[in-house]
């Protein structure tokens, strides 16, 4: 039988390992939980980050020739395509995209930006069917200074929300828990993509 040292700070385990506790180290408890994500480092440090700005550097491009399933698409439209975010905020977080390498808003096409706001609101039905989220975030990230990540190619995002899941320093901090694979989010809402909605109480015409 192993034994421990007990102690301040000490705390035994059945495996064996001893975990620390914050009387080890300096700081001040604030009430806030931690929740320590050191995935999402590889993409700070520049993996799945397009060399440059070219179409051929471009994962929105480049993803669009693949298959649906190795690629994330949730569904294509006729100039524009739904895809999951690989660094989801939220399960379900999608992004729309052109097929043209377009980094602006200005630059779109008229059926371009009907399709992609035909396709928002699709979306937001695919998800509230999916997920029931109690609301959205909605947002177009231009150029780099505006907070894009990708800014070669232009991307709404669309990322469901749920009260009490968090505010929004999370989505501005880009750190999040997501409780489903991303394959197994993919297909539900391709499943769901484009389904009925059920129709409201009084919302169709009686006469």
């Amino acid at each position: 039988m192993s034994t421990q040292p007990d102690g301040p700070g000490v705390v035994p385990t059945p495996d064996g390992p001893l975990v620390e506790t914050p009387a080890d180290h300096p700081g001040e408890a604030d009430g806030l939980g931690r929740l320590w994500t050191p995935h999402r480092m590889v993409y700070i440090g520049g993996q799945d980050k397009p060399g440059d700005a070219s179409a051929s550097q471009c994962p929105f491009c480049r993803v669009q020739g693949g298959s649906d399933e190795d690629g994330l698409i949730v569904a294509r439209g006729r100039t524009v395509f739904a895809i999951l975010n690989l660094y989801p905020y939220n399960a379900g977080h999608l992004m729309l995209c052109p097929y043209r390498h377009v980094s602006d808003y200005t630059e779109l096409t008229v059926d371009e930006a009907a399709e992609l706001a035909a396709m928002t609101r699709t979306a937001i039905e695919a998800l509230r069917a999916v997920y029931a989220p109690q609301g959205f975030n909605l947002g177009t990230n231009l150029g780099e200074a505006g907070g894009a990540g990708i800014a070669a190619h232009l991307h709404q995002h669309v990322v469901p929300r749920w009260s009490g899941d968090a505010n929004f320093l999370p989505i501005v901090a880009r750190t999040k828990a997501v409780p489903e694979l991303l394959a197994d989010t993919r297909a539900r809402l391709a499943a769901a993509w484009g389904a009925p909605s059920q129709p409201s109480d009084g919302g169709e015409d009686a006469s």
